[in-house]
């Protein structure tokens, strides 16, 4: 099982990828040059963690668009099943599927996982904020949901200060 520890350094070119979003409309990190990219992977929809953290980028959505940021989550989840955690809590940013984990394993957070003994490989929460130029601005590595939102947004108006 590939675990991947290399996450994207600041300052570097952030990785390009090409993935589908919740209507399987294609999104290419290409398409957002000029504007930063706020990009959050969760392990799973409709989880407690996982609902928190949308919930809190769902509120703070105003402020992101205010600082010419887009929102992108990220998990493995196939597209039907973010179309029903956008409908379930009115989010208002897209969920792009990663079903096959390709944009996650550029992005260093596929790894192995232990839950109560057992190994298996999913997603470690992690946000990259991608500046207007396509260079990573800012890395969290391992996030905690809870206050997450404001952590990114508080960066992201510091950088542009």
């Amino acid at each position: 099982m590939p675990a991947s520890t290399n996450l994207p350094e600041e300052g570097k070119t952030a990785p390009a990828f090409t993935g589908s979003n919740e209507e399987g409309e294609k999104v290419r990190l290409s398409e957002f040059k000029g504007r930063y990219v706020v990009l959050y992977f969760y392990p799973k929809d409709n989880t407690p963690g996982c609902t928190v953290e949308a919930k809190e980028f769902r509120d703070a959505q105003d402020e992101f668009v205010s600082e010419d940021a887009v929102v992108l989550g990220v998990s493995p989840d196939p597209a039907a099943s973010h179309c029903k955690f956008i409908q379930r809590f009115e989010l208002n940013f897209s969920l792009l599927a990663d079903e096959d984990h390709k944009i996650a394993e550029k992005y260093g957070v596929w790894v192995e996982k232990n839950m109560y003994g057992k190994k298996f490989m999913g997603i470690q929460r992690a946000t990259f904020l991608i500046d207007p130029k396509g260079k990573v601005a800012k890395v969290w590595p391992k996030v905690r949901a809870q206050g997450h939102a404001d952590q990114v947004l508080k960066t992201l108006k510091e950088l542009k200060s």
